[in-house]
This record gives structure tokens, C-alpha cells and sequence, in this order.
């Protein structure tokens, strides 16, 4: 562990104390009201044929603020979102901490159990939701005891759905004080956002983000990018996922324009690329695998550089070569939610340009090295927090340190403990370091299922088939897909030999009990390999898998 220096009796700290003049809490709030303040007529955000500018976005925000103080939201409390990639749910990252408040970003994809388990263990005062998720958010507000106040974003641009709350958004800003002066954060500890990780459990953990760390995460990000001035940033990574990775701060401290994407389709990806200008997006492998399937008639007429972010299972070299081969410069990074999203980048190097566009994929394809803000990544061994020899080959446990790490898990001081052991934080992805500093995943100890993106957990998939009247035993485990990156594949042993049941049916069933993209697309029936103690060997079944005859 690291040597702590602690203050001493030495000339530069003998009476030079913080004081208003000289220092300041970092928050990323600060990053809209400079924005504001000195582009305020430059366009933050675009949706359809509404645009805000960042003056205008400010006022909103500030409205948002005051009203959600008006209704008693106090410090400490959590606001909840459940909505795609709007200008709202923008306003949402600045508005809430604004007020003193923790925004909880809800995953869209969640089925209503996993929605109402959220907004009672974050004890939400406020939900903002969207009305395409009317039919989810009812049936969730039906399982949750102490109801929160439900604000209805009532999107010009989108007719299906209801609206289930008690105002609409415009209805309830309306409410709040234009001239609102925001929360003033004493302690950069504090907590800005909650966001929800399928961890290793059913029930998702509460990770909380601190203003600190988003604040240098969303610079770290401009920095690692080579981010320009006023870039044109394209919504086609979640707000929901680790705070859009924290680029609604970043966005704003390089006082950008948001151009938001409620369905990420190739069609309108590229479209608003032409159309908006757009330099810079962040995606899943599966995001940039559509953009290669895509009609060449789509890819015409881009005459701009653009920039794609990267991450989630490791994208294949081969789909970064035909990004490249699109004219779009790939940045890959890694990182996870309890790291603010990005806290590693696969640093360029000049010299590699040199390379075949083989071997440059081939390069970009590894995870990297820290973040600008990140403090410490190493590859060690769990057991003796000892860094493996930097070889390429030598297998250990991806461990970070410093200002990106979350504050932990909410109401979960056990877990938080566990995983901040030895002074490190745990990923438990495992990997290799090679000779020139840089870490690659091989392999992941947790039994996550990243889909698309987003997380699965295998436990969570293996409840609902333990459901199954005829199931006695199952297992779930990762499969490769070209598109998803990954897929759940389950393993099931049925309770008799005479009983019958379809893969289909099975899958059906899943799909009745939790959100669709969780269920398995693969299941393979029969008995279940084990150790001498009853262990299923799930390293076996990974195997079988993605075995050409899975």
C-alpha cells in the first residue's frame, strides 16, 4: 500500500489554510454554469427540431431545481430517471445535484420487479420518467410502498405510451425559480449520482459516485479523447449507464452540443452524423457491429473526422478494423460502474500508425493503461495483492485505485468492504500485462454476462430457471455472439428423465419472468458437470458453449 503524507509542522503549511480565495469543492455543476456564462448562446442540445442553448438549458435546469426543492426534496435524497437520451434527462445530471440531491439514472431495459426493488432501496422521492416506459413504470409503482412523485417527460417526438404521472416535466419546471441560486457543495465527498450493477446477485447494487470524481472523470475523458472545443457529441450510449460514462459533464465542461437519440438504428446514427456534425460517439461492440452491417448508402457523405469511445466485452479486432476502414478513429477503453465507466484507455502511441491495419486493431483490441485521473491499475494476484510479472501471458485480477473509484455500495457496507480490500479496488475481471504497461481481459471471475453492454447476472438468470417446476439444476454461463458480444447460455437438468420441454419453451419462459434481454438465447439440456464437493464446474460449461457444437 502506498505511504499516506500526512500534514507537518513545515513552513508551506504552517498557517496557509483553506479559505473561500483559495479553494473550492470540486463539482461538475460548475461546468454548466461556466458554459452558460460564456457561450450562452452556443446550442447544448439537440432533439428533433427543438433545440436549447446552453443559457436556456441552465434556466431549465434551475427551474427543475427549484421546483424539486419546492416539493420538499432535501440534500441527501435521491431523484430517479427513466427515460432514453433526452434533453430532460440531460438537465437531470445538473438539476438534481443542484438541489443537493443523489439522481439515480434507472436502466430502461429493467422489467418492473427489478424497477420497484430500485426506487424502494434508493428510497426515491421523485421519478421522471418517460412515456414509452408508462406500461413498466405502473406495474413497478404497484410493487413500491412509499410512492414517489412521478414527473412525465411528454415527448413531442413520441406518441405511444401514457402519461402516469401527477405533472408532465414542462408542467413542473414551470414551477421552479428561474433565478434559482443552486446548492453550493461544501464537501466534494458528497454524493451526486446512485447508479444500479447487476453484481453478482439478483438484487442490483447501489454504487455511489461522489462530485469529485465526477468531475475528473468527466475531464479525464476530454483528456483521453483529445477532445476538442464544442464538439457535436451524438447519444448513443445510455445516460442510464454509469451516468452516460459522465459525459453529460464532460459535454458541458467543453460547452458541446448534446444531440440526443432516443433509439440507437443506423439509419439515424448516420443520418445525424451528417446531418449535426457530429465528431464524437461512445457505443457498445454491438453499436459499432450494426454500423459496419449497415447499407453503404447509409456510410456515403460523411466528409468529417469522427471519434468512437468503446468499451464493454471486448470488441474483436476485426470490428475495429472495419470502423477504421469507415474513416471513424477508435478509441477503446474499459472500466466499470463502480469506476465512473472509463477509468483505462488503450493510450495511442505515434509510432504505431506505422503498423498494418491488422495489428493496429489488434493493438486498440487491448484495455490499456489508467486514465489520466485514474491514480493506480494493476494486474495482481488476488490472494497476495502481489502485481504479476508484465509478460503477456501471467493471469491476475484487474485492481484500481485513486479519485475514480466509487464512494461504494449503498446499504452495503459488507460488500463495499470486501471489495476495497488490501487498499485496491476489485474488479474481478482478470487479465495479462504485457511488457509496455498495457492490460488485456482474458477471462472474468465474477461470471458477468455483458450483453450488448450491459451487464447480466448469471445468479439472476439462474433463479428464474430454478422457477421451472421440471428444472432440478441449472447453470448459466457466457456465450460469444458476433452481435451482442455476449449472450447468456444456460445449462439445465431436468428433475426426470420422461419429462419433455422445448428450448423454445424454455426460453419463453424467461422472457415471462424478466426483461428479454436478460433471458438466454441458448439452452442445453442434460446433466450438469460438478466437483467431488457438488460444485458445478461452470469453466466446463463456458467451454461447451462456445464449442462449435454448443
Amino acid at each position: 500500500m502506498n505511504n499516506i503524507i500526512k500534514n507537518t509542522n513545515s513552513a508551506f503549511e504552517a498557517d496557509l489554510d483553506k479559505n473561500q480565495a483559495n479553494y473550492t469543492a470540486l463539482s461538475p455543476i460548475t461546468f454548466l454554469q461556466r458554459a452558460a456564462s460564456v457561450y450562452p448562446t452556443k446550442i447544448a442540445s439537440v432533439h428533433g427540431d427543438t433545440r436549447y442553448t446552453w443559457a436556456e438549458t441552465y434556466t431549465r435546469c434551475k427551474q427543475l431545481a427549484s421546483a424539486l426543492q419546492s416539493h420538499g426534496v432535501q440534500p441527501g435524497e435521491a431523484v430517479s430517471i427513466l427515460a432514453p437520451n433526452l434533453p430532460e434527462h440531460f438537465e437531470a445530471h445538473f438539476a438534481v445535484p443542484m438541489c443537493g440531491a443523489v439522481l439515480n439514472s434507472i436502466n430502461i431495459r429493467l422489467d418492473a420487479e427489478a424497477v420497484a426493488f430500485i426506487l424502494q432501496h434508493a428510497e426515491t422521492k421523485v421519478l421522471i420518467t418517460d412515456k414509452e416506459f408508462s406500461h413498466v413504470v405502473k406495474e413497478a409503482l404497484n410493487l413500491v410502498e412509499d410512492k414517489p412523485l412521478v414527473i412525465d417527460i411528454d415527448d413531442p417526438y413520441w406518441n405511444e405510451g401514457e402519461l402516469v404521472g401527477e405533472l408532465t416535466y414542462d408542467e413542473f419546471i414551470s414551477r421552479g425559480d428561474a433565478d434559482f441560486t443552486p446548492y453550493t457543495v461544501q464537501d466534494e465527498w458528497n454524493a451526486i449520482t446512485l447508479n444500479y450493477t447487476s453484481g453478482t446477485t439478483g438484487n442490483p447494487k447501489g454504487v455511489v459516485y461522489h462530485h469529485r470524481g465526477a468531475y475528473l472523470n468527466a475531464i479525464s475523458n476530454a483528456i483521453s479523447w483529445g477532445m476538442e472545443q464544442h464538439p457535436a457529441y451524438l447519444w448513443t450510449l445510455p445516460m442510464f449507464h454509469c451516468n452516460g460514462w459522465c459525459f453529460p459533464w464532460t459535454v458541458a465542461a467543453m460547452a458541446g452540443t448534446n444531440v440526443c437519440l432516443r433509439h440507437v438504428r443506423a439509419e439515424d446514427i448516420f443520418n445525424l452524423i451528417k446531418k449535426e456534425k457530429v465528431g464524437y460517439f461512445c457505443g457498445a461492440p454491438i453499436v459499432l457491429n450494426m454500423l459496419n452491417s449497415a447499407e453503404d448508402s447509409l456510410k456515403a457523405g460523411i466528409e468529417h473526422s469522427v471519434n468512437v469511445m468503446t468499451a464493454g466485452a471486448a470488441p474483436p479486432a476485426a470490428v475495429i478494423a472495419g470502423m477504421e476502414s469507415l474513416g471513424f478513429n477508435v478509441t477503446h477503453v474499459y472500466g466499470l460502474t463502480e469506476t465512473y465507466g472509463p477509468s483505462v484507455v488503450c493510450a495511442w502511441h505515434d509510432e504505431w500508425n506505422e503498423k498494418t491495419p491488422d495489428e493496429k486493431a489488434r493493438l486498440k483490441s487491448r484495455q490499456g493503461v489508467r486514465a489520466p485521473m485514474l491514480d493506480g491499475l494493476m494486474v495482481a494476484d488476488p490472494e497476495t495483492m502481489q502485481p504479476v510479472p508484465q509478460d503477456g501471458e501471467t493471469m491476475g485480477e484487474i485492481f484500481m485505485q485513486g479519485n475514480l473509484v466509487m464512494k461504494g455500495y449503498l446499504k452495503n457496507p459488507e460488500t463495499t468492504d470486501k471489495a476495497f480490500e488490501g487498499g485496491w479496488f476489485h474488479s474481478g475481471d482478470l487479465a495479462v500485462w504485457h511488457a509496455d504497461g498495457y492490460i488485456e481481459i482474458k477471462d472474468r471471475s465474477k461470471d458477468i454476462i455483458i450483453s450488448g453492454g450491459e451487464n447480466i447476472s448469471s445468479i439472476e438468470v439462474e433463479d428464474v430457471l430454478y422457477r421451472h417446476p421440471m428444472v432440478q439444476e441449472a447453470a448459466v454461463v457466457a456465450k460469444n455472439n458476433e452481435k451482442w458480444g455476449e449472450t447468456p447460455c444456460a445449462f439445465v437438468a431436468l428433475k426426470a428423465d420422461d419429462l419433455e420441454i422445448t428450448e423454445k419453451e424454455m426460453i419463453a419462459f424467461c422472457r415471462e419472468h424478466m426483461a428479454h434481454f436478460k433471458a438466454p438465447k441458448d439452452i442445453v439440456f442434460g446433466p450438469l458437470p460438478k466437483t467431488s464437493t457438488g460444485k458445478i464446474q461452470k469453466f466446463l460449461l463456458r467451454d461447451r458453449a462456445n464449442a462449435s457444437d454448443a
